[in-house]
Protein backbone atom coordinates (compact mmCIF):
# COMPACT_ATOMS: atom_id res chain seq x y z
CA UNK A 1 0.00 0.00 0.00
CA UNK A 2 1.17 3.50 -0.82
CA UNK A 3 0.25 6.45 1.43
CA UNK A 4 0.41 10.04 0.20
CA UNK A 5 -0.07 13.12 2.36
CA UNK A 6 0.21 16.86 1.76
CA UNK A 7 -1.34 20.16 2.75
CA UNK A 8 -3.64 21.70 0.16
CA UNK A 9 -5.66 24.82 -0.52
CA UNK A 10 -9.27 23.93 0.27
CA UNK A 11 -11.39 27.00 -0.28
CA UNK A 12 -14.31 27.18 2.15
CA UNK A 13 -17.17 28.15 -0.14
CA UNK A 14 -19.76 27.28 2.51
CA UNK A 15 -19.79 27.98 6.25
CA UNK A 16 -18.65 24.64 7.66
CA UNK A 17 -19.69 25.77 11.13
CA UNK A 18 -23.24 24.94 10.05
CA UNK A 19 -22.14 21.30 9.77
CA UNK A 20 -19.69 20.85 12.64
CA UNK A 21 -16.20 21.65 13.92
CA UNK A 22 -13.64 21.57 11.13
CA UNK A 23 -11.36 19.27 13.11
CA UNK A 24 -14.13 16.67 13.33
CA UNK A 25 -14.96 16.57 9.61
CA UNK A 26 -13.54 14.16 7.04
CA UNK A 27 -14.34 14.60 3.35
CA UNK A 28 -13.67 11.39 1.50
CA UNK A 29 -14.03 9.66 -1.86
CA UNK A 30 -13.20 6.15 -3.06
CA UNK A 31 -12.11 4.58 -6.34
CA UNK A 32 -13.11 1.01 -7.20
CA UNK A 33 -12.96 -1.46 -10.07
CA UNK A 34 -16.75 -1.73 -10.24
CA UNK A 35 -20.09 -1.03 -8.57
CA UNK A 36 -20.50 -4.32 -6.73
CA UNK A 37 -18.87 -4.66 -3.33
CA UNK A 38 -18.96 -8.45 -3.75
CA UNK A 39 -17.35 -8.74 -7.18
CA UNK A 40 -15.00 -5.77 -7.49
CA UNK A 41 -12.19 -4.30 -5.44
CA UNK A 42 -11.26 -1.04 -3.75
CA UNK A 43 -7.99 0.48 -4.88
CA UNK A 44 -7.95 4.07 -3.56
CA UNK A 45 -9.40 6.11 -0.72
CA UNK A 46 -8.79 9.83 -0.50
CA UNK A 47 -9.64 12.12 2.37
CA UNK A 48 -9.47 15.84 3.17
CA UNK A 49 -9.33 17.03 6.79
CA UNK A 50 -8.36 20.09 8.85
CA UNK A 51 -5.46 20.09 11.31
CA UNK A 52 -3.29 22.82 12.84
CA UNK A 53 -4.76 25.59 10.74
CA UNK A 54 -4.35 23.79 7.40
CA UNK A 55 -6.32 21.52 5.14
CA UNK A 56 -4.67 18.19 4.41
CA UNK A 57 -5.07 15.62 1.66
CA UNK A 58 -4.36 11.99 2.45
CA UNK A 59 -4.62 9.09 0.00
CA UNK A 60 -4.21 5.36 0.46
CA UNK A 61 -3.52 3.43 -2.73
CA UNK A 62 -3.56 -0.34 -3.21
CA UNK A 63 -0.52 -0.90 -5.38
CA UNK A 64 -1.31 -4.63 -5.43
CA UNK A 65 -4.61 -6.52 -5.09
CA UNK A 66 -3.34 -7.94 -1.81
CA UNK A 67 -3.01 -4.40 -0.39
CA UNK A 68 -6.78 -3.83 -0.34
CA UNK A 69 -7.20 -5.27 3.16
CA UNK A 70 -4.42 -3.07 4.56
CA UNK A 71 -6.03 -0.06 2.86
CA UNK A 72 -9.36 -0.80 4.61
CA UNK A 73 -7.77 -1.26 8.02
CA UNK A 74 -5.71 1.92 7.69
CA UNK A 75 -8.70 3.99 6.64
CA UNK A 76 -11.03 2.82 9.40
CA UNK A 77 -8.36 3.30 12.05
CA UNK A 78 -7.77 6.81 10.73
CA UNK A 79 -11.53 7.43 10.79
CA UNK A 80 -11.58 7.12 14.59
CA UNK A 81 -10.28 10.72 14.83
CA UNK A 82 -13.47 12.15 13.31
CA UNK A 83 -17.13 12.54 14.14
CA UNK A 84 -18.53 13.06 10.64
CA UNK A 85 -17.81 11.92 7.10
CA UNK A 86 -18.87 14.15 4.18
CA UNK A 87 -19.38 12.87 0.66
CA UNK A 88 -21.57 13.01 -2.44
CA UNK A 89 -23.98 10.05 -2.63
CA UNK A 90 -21.78 8.12 -0.25
CA UNK A 91 -24.81 6.74 1.58
CA UNK A 92 -25.86 5.15 -1.68
CA UNK A 93 -22.47 3.84 -2.77
CA UNK A 94 -19.24 4.56 -0.86
CA UNK A 95 -20.32 3.55 2.64
CA UNK A 96 -22.14 0.31 1.74
CA UNK A 97 -19.33 -0.60 -0.65
CA UNK A 98 -16.69 -0.24 2.07
CA UNK A 99 -18.79 -2.29 4.49
CA UNK A 100 -19.10 -5.08 1.94
CA UNK A 101 -15.35 -5.11 1.39
CA UNK A 102 -14.83 -5.27 5.16
CA UNK A 103 -17.17 -8.25 5.40
CA UNK A 104 -15.27 -9.94 2.58
CA UNK A 105 -12.15 -9.86 4.77
CA UNK A 106 -13.94 -10.48 8.07
CA UNK A 107 -12.99 -7.01 9.34
CA UNK A 108 -15.07 -5.66 12.26
CA UNK A 109 -15.36 -2.07 11.02
CA UNK A 110 -18.44 0.05 10.39
CA UNK A 111 -19.55 3.71 10.42
CA UNK A 112 -21.58 3.55 13.65
CA UNK A 113 -19.24 5.94 15.49
CA UNK A 114 -19.54 8.75 12.93
CA UNK A 115 -22.34 10.77 11.41
CA UNK A 116 -22.77 10.70 7.67
CA UNK A 117 -23.38 13.93 5.75
CA UNK A 118 -24.48 13.17 2.21
CA UNK A 119 -24.58 16.29 0.03
CA UNK A 120 -26.66 14.38 -2.52
CA UNK A 121 -29.36 13.41 0.00
CA UNK A 122 -29.38 16.89 1.50
CA UNK A 123 -30.26 18.56 -1.79
CA UNK A 124 -32.37 15.79 -3.38
CA UNK A 125 -35.72 16.93 -1.83
CA UNK A 126 -35.32 20.28 -3.60
CA UNK A 127 -34.54 19.00 -7.08
CA UNK A 128 -37.92 20.09 -8.46
CA UNK A 129 -37.92 23.49 -6.77
CA UNK A 130 -34.42 24.24 -8.07
CA UNK A 131 -35.15 22.83 -11.51
CA UNK A 132 -32.15 20.48 -11.49
CA UNK A 133 -32.11 18.35 -14.65
CA UNK A 134 -30.60 15.44 -12.72
CA UNK A 135 -28.91 14.76 -9.40
CA UNK A 136 -25.50 13.98 -10.84
CA UNK A 137 -22.63 16.05 -9.52
CA UNK A 138 -22.07 17.59 -12.96
CA UNK A 139 -25.69 18.83 -13.02
CA UNK A 140 -25.19 20.52 -9.67
CA UNK A 141 -21.96 22.09 -10.92
CA UNK A 142 -23.83 23.37 -13.99
CA UNK A 143 -26.56 24.86 -11.77
CA UNK A 144 -23.91 26.65 -9.72
CA UNK A 145 -22.17 27.75 -12.94
CA UNK A 146 -19.02 25.85 -11.98
CA UNK A 147 -16.70 24.87 -14.80
CA UNK A 148 -14.58 21.81 -14.14
CA UNK A 149 -13.29 19.42 -16.76
CA UNK A 150 -12.83 15.76 -15.92
CA UNK A 151 -10.29 14.24 -18.28
CA UNK A 152 -11.22 10.70 -17.26
CA UNK A 153 -14.32 9.00 -15.92
CA UNK A 154 -14.30 6.44 -13.13
CA UNK A 155 -15.02 3.72 -15.68
CA UNK A 156 -12.02 4.65 -17.83
CA UNK A 157 -9.78 4.56 -14.78
CA UNK A 158 -10.65 0.94 -14.05
CA UNK A 159 -8.66 -0.07 -17.12
CA UNK A 160 -5.89 2.31 -16.11
CA UNK A 161 -5.66 0.58 -12.71
CA UNK A 162 -5.55 -2.86 -14.33
CA UNK A 163 -2.71 -1.71 -16.56
CA UNK A 164 -0.93 -0.29 -13.52
CA UNK A 165 -1.11 -3.62 -11.68
CA UNK A 166 0.72 -5.25 -14.57
CA UNK A 167 3.30 -2.54 -15.30
CA UNK A 168 3.52 -0.29 -12.19
CA UNK A 169 4.35 2.57 -14.52
CA UNK A 170 4.49 5.94 -12.74
CA UNK A 171 2.40 7.87 -15.27
CA UNK A 172 -0.51 5.44 -14.71
CA UNK A 173 -0.14 5.85 -10.96
CA UNK A 174 -0.17 9.63 -11.38
CA UNK A 175 -3.39 9.49 -13.43
CA UNK A 176 -5.18 7.51 -10.71
CA UNK A 177 -3.94 9.68 -7.86
CA UNK A 178 -4.64 12.97 -9.61
CA UNK A 179 -8.21 12.00 -10.54
CA UNK A 180 -9.06 11.25 -6.91
CA UNK A 181 -7.25 14.39 -5.76
CA UNK A 182 -9.19 16.54 -8.24
CA UNK A 183 -12.48 15.05 -7.04
CA UNK A 184 -11.65 15.93 -3.44
CA UNK A 185 -10.34 19.38 -4.28
CA UNK A 186 -13.48 19.91 -6.31
CA UNK A 187 -15.69 19.27 -3.28
CA UNK A 188 -15.76 22.99 -2.30
CA UNK A 189 -17.07 23.79 -5.76
CA UNK A 190 -20.38 22.08 -5.00
CA UNK A 191 -20.61 22.91 -1.29
CA UNK A 192 -22.48 26.17 -2.07
CA UNK A 193 -25.45 23.96 -3.03
CA UNK A 194 -25.93 23.43 0.73
CA UNK A 195 -27.07 27.04 1.00
CA UNK A 196 -30.32 25.99 -0.64
CA UNK A 197 -31.47 23.52 2.04
CA UNK A 198 -30.47 26.11 4.67
CA UNK A 199 -32.49 28.76 2.86
CA UNK A 200 -35.50 26.57 2.09
CA UNK A 201 -35.66 24.87 5.48
CA UNK A 202 -35.23 28.06 7.52
CA UNK A 203 -38.06 29.90 9.22
CA UNK A 204 -38.99 32.85 7.05
CA UNK A 205 -39.95 36.22 8.47
CA UNK A 206 -42.46 38.35 6.62
CA UNK A 207 -40.94 41.69 5.70
CA UNK A 208 -43.80 42.97 3.58
CA UNK A 209 -47.12 41.90 2.11
CA UNK A 210 -49.18 43.72 -0.48
CA UNK A 211 -52.15 43.20 -2.75
CA UNK A 212 -51.34 43.73 -6.41
CA UNK A 213 -53.76 43.90 -9.33
CA UNK A 214 -53.12 42.34 -12.71
CA UNK A 215 -55.19 42.35 -15.89
CA UNK A 216 -55.43 39.12 -17.89
CA UNK A 217 -55.64 38.79 -21.69
CA UNK A 218 -59.41 39.14 -21.50
CA UNK A 219 -59.20 42.48 -19.74
CA UNK A 220 -60.35 41.11 -16.41
CA UNK A 221 -58.63 42.32 -13.26
CA UNK A 222 -57.33 39.80 -10.75
CA UNK A 223 -55.79 40.40 -7.36
CA UNK A 224 -52.68 38.66 -6.11
CA UNK A 225 -50.90 38.64 -2.79
CA UNK A 226 -47.16 39.36 -2.85
CA UNK A 227 -45.12 38.26 0.16
CA UNK A 228 -41.53 39.42 0.65
CA UNK A 229 -39.61 37.32 3.18
CA UNK A 230 -36.14 36.44 4.40
CA UNK A 231 -34.63 34.16 7.02
CA UNK A 232 -30.96 35.05 7.49
CA UNK A 233 -29.65 32.71 4.78
CA UNK A 234 -28.71 33.52 1.20
CA UNK A 235 -28.57 31.61 -2.09
CA UNK A 236 -25.58 32.02 -4.42
CA UNK A 237 -27.62 31.65 -7.63
CA UNK A 238 -31.21 32.87 -7.79
CA UNK A 239 -34.00 30.51 -8.83
CA UNK A 240 -37.73 30.59 -9.50
CA UNK A 241 -40.57 28.09 -9.52
CA UNK A 242 -44.27 28.38 -10.23
CA UNK A 243 -47.51 26.55 -10.74
CA UNK A 244 -50.95 27.75 -11.85
CA UNK A 245 -51.56 29.75 -8.66
CA UNK A 246 -48.19 30.49 -7.08
CA UNK A 247 -44.86 31.86 -8.27
CA UNK A 248 -41.76 31.83 -6.12
CA UNK A 249 -38.54 33.74 -6.72
CA UNK A 250 -35.39 33.61 -4.60
CA UNK A 251 -32.54 36.06 -5.04
CA UNK A 252 -29.76 36.50 -2.48
CA UNK A 253 -31.38 36.59 0.95
CA UNK A 254 -34.84 37.49 -0.36
CA UNK A 255 -37.78 35.25 -1.14
CA UNK A 256 -40.69 36.76 -3.07
CA UNK A 257 -43.90 34.76 -3.33
CA UNK A 258 -46.86 35.83 -5.45
CA UNK A 259 -50.16 34.02 -4.87
CA UNK A 260 -53.23 34.37 -7.07
CA UNK A 261 -56.20 35.10 -4.82
CA UNK A 262 -59.72 33.99 -5.66
CA UNK A 263 -62.36 36.66 -5.56
CA UNK A 264 -65.98 35.57 -5.81
CA UNK A 265 -68.29 32.86 -4.58
CA UNK A 266 -67.18 29.56 -3.06
CA UNK A 267 -68.88 26.73 -1.22
CA UNK A 268 -68.48 25.69 2.38
CA UNK A 269 -69.29 21.97 2.71
CA UNK A 270 -70.75 20.88 6.04
CA UNK A 271 -68.99 17.71 7.24
CA UNK A 272 -72.07 16.02 8.80
CA UNK A 273 -74.23 15.94 5.67
CA UNK A 274 -76.59 13.30 7.08
CA UNK A 275 -78.05 15.97 9.35
CA UNK A 276 -78.86 18.32 6.46
CA UNK A 277 -81.33 18.77 3.66
CA UNK A 278 -80.57 20.29 0.28
CA UNK A 279 -82.97 23.02 -0.86
CA UNK A 280 -83.53 22.45 -4.55
CA UNK A 281 -84.58 25.95 -5.51
CA UNK A 282 -82.20 27.84 -3.27
CA UNK A 283 -79.14 25.69 -4.04
CA UNK A 284 -77.96 25.37 -0.47
CA UNK A 285 -78.17 23.01 2.51
CA UNK A 286 -79.86 23.66 5.84
CA UNK A 287 -79.92 21.66 9.04
CA UNK A 288 -82.74 19.15 9.35
CA UNK A 289 -84.10 20.94 12.42
CA UNK A 290 -84.87 23.93 10.19
CA UNK A 291 -85.72 21.93 7.07
CA UNK A 292 -88.83 20.57 8.78
CA UNK A 293 -90.52 23.87 8.00
CA UNK A 294 -89.76 23.67 4.26
CA UNK A 295 -92.13 22.01 1.78
CA UNK A 296 -91.11 18.44 1.11
CA UNK A 297 -91.22 19.10 -2.64
CA UNK A 298 -88.51 21.76 -2.23
CA UNK A 299 -86.05 19.66 -0.27
CA UNK A 300 -84.13 16.41 -0.54
CA UNK A 301 -81.71 14.69 1.78
CA UNK A 302 -78.27 16.22 1.33
CA UNK A 303 -75.30 14.25 0.09
CA UNK A 304 -71.67 15.05 0.70
CA UNK A 305 -71.64 16.89 -2.67
CA UNK A 306 -74.76 18.98 -2.02
CA UNK A 307 -74.30 19.78 1.67
CA UNK A 308 -72.98 23.32 1.31
CA UNK A 309 -73.66 26.98 1.74
CA UNK A 310 -72.28 29.72 -0.49
CA UNK A 311 -70.01 32.57 0.55
CA UNK A 312 -68.54 35.50 -1.34
CA UNK A 313 -65.19 37.10 -0.55
CA UNK A 314 -61.45 37.23 -1.22
CA UNK A 315 -59.69 33.92 -0.63
CA UNK A 316 -56.18 32.51 -0.19
CA UNK A 317 -55.50 29.11 -1.80
CA UNK A 318 -54.08 26.09 0.01
CA UNK A 319 -53.03 22.87 -1.70
CA UNK A 320 -53.88 20.56 1.17
CA UNK A 321 -56.19 21.15 4.10
CA UNK A 322 -53.85 23.37 6.03
CA UNK A 323 -56.32 25.65 7.81
CA UNK A 324 -60.00 25.38 8.63
CA UNK A 325 -62.68 26.35 7.96
CA UNK A 326 -61.95 26.18 4.25
CA UNK A 327 -64.07 26.61 1.13
CA UNK A 328 -64.03 24.91 -2.25
CA UNK A 329 -65.32 25.36 -5.75
CA UNK A 330 -66.55 21.76 -5.81
CA UNK A 331 -66.57 18.96 -3.27
CA UNK A 332 -63.67 16.89 -4.65
CA UNK A 333 -61.36 19.79 -5.47
CA UNK A 334 -57.91 19.38 -3.99
CA UNK A 335 -57.28 23.12 -3.87
CA UNK A 336 -59.18 24.69 -0.99
CA UNK A 337 -59.44 28.31 0.15
CA UNK A 338 -59.45 30.29 3.36
CA UNK A 339 -60.65 33.86 3.74
CA UNK A 340 -57.82 36.31 3.14
CA UNK A 341 -57.06 38.50 6.12
CA UNK A 342 -53.76 40.45 6.23
CA UNK A 343 -53.47 39.54 9.90
CA UNK A 344 -53.35 35.83 9.06
CA UNK A 345 -49.80 36.01 7.70
CA UNK A 346 -48.57 38.68 10.07
CA UNK A 347 -48.43 35.90 12.64
CA UNK A 348 -44.86 34.55 12.52
CA UNK A 349 -45.85 30.91 12.86
CA UNK A 350 -48.55 31.18 10.22
CA UNK A 351 -46.25 32.69 7.59
CA UNK A 352 -43.63 29.96 8.24
CA UNK A 353 -46.32 27.29 7.95
CA UNK A 354 -47.73 28.72 4.73
CA UNK A 355 -44.32 29.20 3.06
CA UNK A 356 -43.40 25.61 3.93
CA UNK A 357 -46.77 24.51 2.57
CA UNK A 358 -46.07 26.29 -0.74
CA UNK A 359 -42.61 24.73 -1.01
CA UNK A 360 -44.15 21.29 -0.55
CA UNK A 361 -46.77 21.97 -3.22
CA UNK A 362 -44.09 23.07 -5.70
Amino acid sequence: MITLHKTIEFKETYSLDRIGRREELLFFDIETTGFSGEYSTLYLIGGVYYRNGSWNLIQWFADTLEAEQELLITFFEFLKQFRMVLHFNGDGFDLPYLLKRCRAYGLPYDFSAVDSFDIYKKIRPYREVLGLTSMKQKSIEAFLKVERKDLYSGGQLIEVYKDYLMTHEKFLFDLLILHNEDDLKGMPLILPILNYPDFLEGDFHLEHQELVSQTDIFGQEHRSLRLTCRNGFSVPIGFSKSNALVSLEAEGEWLTVTIDLYEGELKYFYPDYKNYYYLIYEDKAIHKSVAEYVDKEARIKATAKTCYTRQTGLYLPQFSRLWSPFLQMEYKDKVTYVSYDPGLLEDGQNVCTYIRHLFDSL
